[in-house]
Formats: structure tokens, C-alpha cells, sequence
């Protein structure tokens, strides 16, 4: 039943929080206690439809191949693409960064991003270049639809219409897309108001198809970007136990509160351990082979986090520019935080404190935008020294890379401005109001809608382009633990680069054989096929005077000019039907400082090799993590199907 007129405030808010989870809330609930369909809200194509000024710039003729990484975008997307075109539907292994001596980029990069992008490349027949600025649109689509319908689940339609523009028009929002061009972080923000919306509902609407959404949502974010990810776990965790809380406190008793508590745990804990299942492709070995790649040259130098931290004016300065950041408080780029949005979270947080069954989100949301804010700047330098805790904020790379956090909070609270009364009907003389207000935002936002487009420096799209730039930029130069030295050149970059000044056709090299280490009077090797994670070869020692006169060593090795990575392994093919028969030992080069791949050449005198990247344990069981839990969140979704059909009554 309701609760009965209490005075003490503390009653008060929990038959508020009680009657909010069991009774119809105008807006955002409907007469049976569920959200209305987004695609039948008028306000939600409003949303949509206003971030047609974010996603305008990029509909210029041209690339705007300036960006900090609108260049890293294109060549992800051609590696991805070489590995499709191989039949390699998950790529791990790069194998033409590092000048072709290849990375195990997407082993430890979120990969979604830009399987979307391949999606749009082969199936809708798009350039490199337009693929990569549809999936930034997409994502600025997706932001805005799901930061609407979470803020309608909180506070109704007009506070989802504003938080949906503040969100999209946020300045670090558009940091991210026209300055530093990070299409990965650009998608992550579209996952965070879904793991949001879809953890609340799990907590306070616990059924199958909740811990399903909120399991796919976590997981999106997971292999989106897995930087925006352990950024943002502890945020999400600390929501959810405040939630949990909130849900629990009407209870007098405190073993009723703790088994209720206990209770509405379980479905965002399922959510939570689900989606880690449904990413285990990818998170799994991205953790335990992280360690076979060198990440000193993305934490020292001019990656070094202790020359990036923020100055607290660099919050509220109006300077933008198009440059990098650099030691001290005079970055070429933009940091502010926008004192529109800054004004809106405000008077937000003010209307949603004074709503009791908002109070514990709106102090939340506004405690966590503080503290990310505050970890970027200078003052908590001392922080990101200290051993364990250190350790997760140096996962940042740079400091201010934990403003995400801070713009998504700020966006939330903006929404609360319009806050309605939960028996208020969303009239039109209450719309005007809050279309007025979203005009400010856009209109704040404008100065700040601006694209660089150039032409791109290393030429068009390709293996020679893809050398200049690598050389050029110092970038895409990743290498594993058994490289002593990075390497600045190499033939195969050198035999790209000179085909395209040639005028010819460049096409993907034949072979990675060093045939510079292959002494021709003790062993004759040639290359049969080859492709961006194999190679066959034929091979035949101490090689006599007639042909196939070949005699047994036990010493030979075959350098290849890759770099050692775990998964690739070695095979003595069965020449009659060409099946591996036996695993050849396959390690780095000792001698040298590539830390290249060496396999041993089998004591039969001839024969066929074949290399192969392959999956290790950690590949295999993650993959095996993912077929699970799509498994289950199938059958978690048939549950109410079958319910409703078993409770069908008969007919006569």
C-alpha cells in the first residue's frame, strides 16, 4: 500500500524510494511498471536528430588526416581488413606494423570498433576513410540514444532530451572526436549510459532479459575499449552497491535489509560476470599475454603520465586548439569542461538532490565527477605514485584521460535540471522550456564543431603509405619482450616504399624468409605460400650438386622476418598430403636484437614447413568463455518465452 504522512526525513525518503520501485511514475513508467518503447517517444528522435551538428563536420569532402589519431584509424582498419581478406574472422597479429615485422595490435586493442568499420567496408562498399567517419557518427548516434533513455528511466523525458545534448555536445566529447580522433574511446562513450541504464534495471527489475542486456553492455564496452572500461568498472561498481542499498533500506529490520540486499544483488552480479563471459575472447588473453609485448614505449617519454596533468584553470579555459598535450600548463589542445554543461550539472544536482529518490544518484554522480576531475590534475600527482592505487590511475596513460568519467556525470546531472514532479505529465508548456535550454547547449557547442581536412602526407591509403607514416610519426612501432632494440627501418618497408616511388603496383610481399641468413651452400629454402599469418616453405639441407640431392642436419634454422610472439608455431608437413605430422621448435632469434621468429629445420634432409599463427590456452579458453555465456544468455532469454507458453490456457 502507499506510506502513510511521515515527518522524520529519513522515513519520508524511504517510502518515496519503496512507492518509486512498485508504483506508476508518470513519465517514466508506464501503468504495468515498464519504460515505454524508445522508438514511440517523439523526444527520443529529438535527441537523435540534434546530433546532426556533431556529426555534420564529418560529412566534408575529405579527411581530416591531421587529427591526433584519424591517421591510426585508417591503418587499423587496413590491417583488419588484410586479416578478413585471409579468412581470419577475429584478428590478433598485425603484420605489417612495426615496418612488417608485425604486432599483436588486436590482442590487446578492443577490436569493435573497427569490425564495424569492416562491416561498412565490405558489405556497404565504403572507403577506408568514410568507414572510420561512419563509425564515429554511429557512435555519437549511439551516445545520444542510450544517455536518453537512461535519464528518462531516472527523471522523465525532457531531463533524457537534455542530458542526451549535453552529453553529445560535452567539450571533452568533441576533444575526442575533431582533435585526438579516438574512434574507440568515441564508441566506449556510447556504451556508458547503457551499462548504466541496464544495471539499474537489473537491480531493480531483476528479470532474465535485464542481466542479458546489462551482460552485452558490459561486454561491448569491454572488447570497445578496454582503457574506458577499467576506467569506469569502479564507478559502475559503486552504482551498483548504492542501488543495492537504496533498494534494501525501507526494510525495519536489518537481516530483512541484508537478505533483500543479498537478493537484488544477484541479477547485476550475473549481468556483471555474464558479460566478462561473453568478452573472455578478448580480455582474457589481452591480460595474460600482455606481458609479451613491450609497454615501456607507451608509458616513458613523451607518453610519461607525469608531464600531463591538468592545471585547474585548464578546466574552465575557453582556449581550443588542434594541438597535442605537452609538459606543463600550455597544451595545444582543450581540457575545459564547458561552463554551460558545468552550470546545468549545477542547478541538476540541485533539482535531483531535492527528489528523495534521486538524492543517492545525484550525490553520486556528483561525487564521481569530482574525483575524476581531481585525478587529472596536478594536485594528485602524489596519488598516481603509490603502489596499488597508483598503479590503476597509471592505467590512464595520461591523467586526463580520466575526464570521461567527469563529462558522463556532468551530462547525467544536467538532465536532473528538468526533474518532473512523479505525478507531472510532460505537457507542451513544459517542453518549451527544456527546447529552450537544449538550444543554449547547442548553441555554447559551436564555436567548438570544427574539423581539420587534409590531404594526407604519407600519400593514399596502402603498404608504402603505411611505411612513411610508421617512420615518419614514430607510431604503429609496437614490439614484443624479446626485442632488445626497436627497429627504425627494414627491408620489406624498404621494398614497399621504392615500388610506389617506382610508379608500380604494391602488393603484399610473397615471403618473410630472411633469405640473407640462409647460407646457400648448407641449405636451399623457397617459399610456396604465404599470407598474413602463414607460411610454407620448402627446404632442403646441404643440397648437392644434382636437384633434390639433399643430406640430413641437425643445426639448420630458418630466420623469418617476423617478430617472436606465443601462437606461432611450426610444422613438419606429410609432403603427400600436406597435414602437419610434426611440431617444429619455434622461439626468438638469440642472435641480434629483433627478437625475430627461428625455426628449427627437421634433421630429414627436405621437406615442407609450415609457420602459422594459431591460438595459445589463454586464446582457446576465451573463446570457449564467449560460446558459454551466448549460450546462456540465449536460454536467459527463452525463459519467459517458454513461461508464457506453459501458462497459456487451454482451449476447448
Amino acid at each position: 500500500g502507499a506510506c502513510p504522512y511521515k515527518t522524520d526525513v529519513m522515513t519520508k525518503w524511504c517510502c518515496m524510494a519503496t512507492e518509486r520501485q512498485h508504483t506508476p511514475h508518470g513519465e517514466w513508467r508506464t501503468e504495468n511498471g515498464e519504460q515505454p518503447v524508445l522508438w514511440r517517444d517523439s523526444f527520443f528522435w529529438l535527441a537523435l536528430l540534434l546530433t546532426i551538428f556533431a556529426i555534420a563536420p564529418f560529412t566534408q569532402p575529405g579527411y581530416f588526416w591531421g587529427a591526433h589519431d584519424a591517421r591510426h584509424h585508417v591503418y587499423f582498419l587496413f590491417e583488419f581488413d588484410r586479416l578478413v581478406q585471409d579468412g581470419i574472422w577475429w584478428p590478433r597479429w598485425s603484420p605489417d606494423f612495426t615496418f612488417g615485422y608485425g604486432y599483436p595490435f588486436f590482442n590487446i586493442y578492443g577490436p569493435f570498433s573497427h569490425l564495424l568499420a569492416e562491416v561498412l567496408l565490405r558489405v556497404g562498399g565504403l572507403s577506408y576513410t568514410a568507414a572510420v567517419e561512419s563509425i564515429f557518427a554511429l557512435g555519437i548516434l549511439a551516445a545520444a540514444g542510450g544517455m536518453y533513455g537512461y535519464v528518462r528511466s531516472l527523471a522523465g523525458r525532457g531531463a533524457g532530451l537534455l542530458a542526451a545534448v549535453a552529453y553529445t555536445y560535452a567539450p571533452y566529447h568533441l576533444l575526442v572526436l575533431f582533435v585526438r580522433a579516438g574512434l574507440a574511446e568515441n564508441s566506449a562513450f556510447a556504451w556508458l549510459p547503457f551499462c548504466l541504464w541496464s544495471f539499474r534495471e537489473a537491480v531493480l527489475h531483476p528479470k532474465p532479459r535485464a542481466i542479458v542486456l546489462a551482460a552485452l553492455c558490459y561486454g561491448g564496452l569491454m572488447i570497445t575499449s578496454n582503457l574506458v572500461f577499467l576506467l569506469f568498472s569502479p564507478l559502475l561498481i559503486i552504482y551498483i552497491l548504492a542501488l543495492l542499498v537504496w533498494h534494501s533500506w525501507p526494510a525495519q529490520e536489518w537481516r530483512t535489509r541484508l537478505r533483500r540486499g543479498l537478493f537484488a544483488a544477484l541479477a547485476p552480479t550475473a549481468g556483471g560476470i555474464l558479460g566478462l563471459g561473453l568478452s573472455g575472447l578478448f580480455w582474457l588473453p589481452m591480460l595474460l599475454e600482455r606481458n609479451d609485448v613491450r609497454v615501456d614505449q607507451w608509458f616513458a617519454g613523451r607518453y610519461a603520465f607525469r608531464d600531463h596533468f591538468l592545471y585547474v584553470f585548464q578546466l574552465f579555459s575557453p582556449h581550443w586548439g588542434f594541438g597535442i598535450s605537452v609538459p606543463g600548463p600550455n597544451d595545444g589542445m582543450s581540457f575545459q569542461l564547458g561552463v554551460a554543461l558545468l552550470l546545468l550539472a549545477l542547478l541538476g544536482g540541485f533539482m535531483g538532490w531535492r527528489q528523495p529518490s534521486l538524492r543517492v544518484e545525484t550525490a553520486l554522480l556528483a561525487a564521481a565527477a569530482g574525483v575524476a576531475a581531481l585525478l587529472s590534475l596536478h594536485v594528485a600527482a602524489p596519488l598516481w605514485e603509490l603502489p596499488i592505487i597508483g598503479g590503476l590511475l597509471q592505467a590512464a596513460q595520461f591523467p586526463w584521460r580520466w575526464l570521461p568519467i567527469t563529462m558522463l556525470c556532468l551530462s547525467v546531472l544536467a538532465g536532473l535540471l528538468f526533474t518532473p514532479h512523479p505525478a507531472e505529465k510532460q505537457t507542451a508548456e513544459r517542453s518549451l522550456p527544456v527546447i529552450a535550454v537544449v538550444g543554449i547547449v547547442l548553441l555554447a557547442s559551436y564555436p567548438l564543431l570544427q574539423i581539420k581536412i587534409i590531404e594526407p602526407v604519407e600519400g593514399p591509403v596502402g603498404l608504402a603509405a603505411l611505411m612513411r607514416f610508421e617512420r615518419d610519426a614514430d607510431e604503429l612501432t609496437g614490439s614484443t619482450r624479446w626485442v632488445k632494440e626497436i627497429p627504425r627501418w627494414s627491408p620489406i618497408a624498404e621494398y614497399y616504399v621504392q615500388l610506389d616511388e617506382a610508379g608500380a603496383d604494391v602488393t603484399p610481399i610473397t615471403t618473410k624468409v630472411d633469405y640473407a641468413l640462409v647460407d646457400n651452400q648448407t641449405i636451399s629454402v623457397e617459399s610456396k605460400r604465404h599470407n598474413t599469418v602463414m607460411e610454407e616453405v620448402y627446404f632442403c639441407t646441404d643440397p648437392g650438386e644434382r636437384p633434390g640431392d639433399c643430406s640430413p642436419r641437425e643445426d639448420a634454422r630458418i630466420i623469418f622476418n617476423q617478430f617472436y610472439y606465443p601462437g606461432w608455431r611450426a610444422y613438419l608437413l606429410d609432403q603427400e598430403h600436406g597435414t602437419p605430422v610434426v611440431a617444429l621448435d619455434v622461439r626468438a632469434e638469440t642472435a641480434g636484437t629483433l627478437g625475430r621468429i627461428s625455426v628449427t629445420v627437421p634433421p630429414v634432409g627436405e621437406g615442407y614447413i609450415l609457420l602459422r599463427f594459431e591460438d595459445t590456452w589463454p586464446r582457446t579458453i576465451g573463446k570457449y568463455f564467449t560460446i558459454a555465456s551466448l549460450l546462456v544468455s540465449v536460454l536467459l532469454l527463452a525463459v519467459p518465452v517458454f513461461g508464457r507458453t506453459r501458462r497459456r490456457p487451454a482451449t476447448t
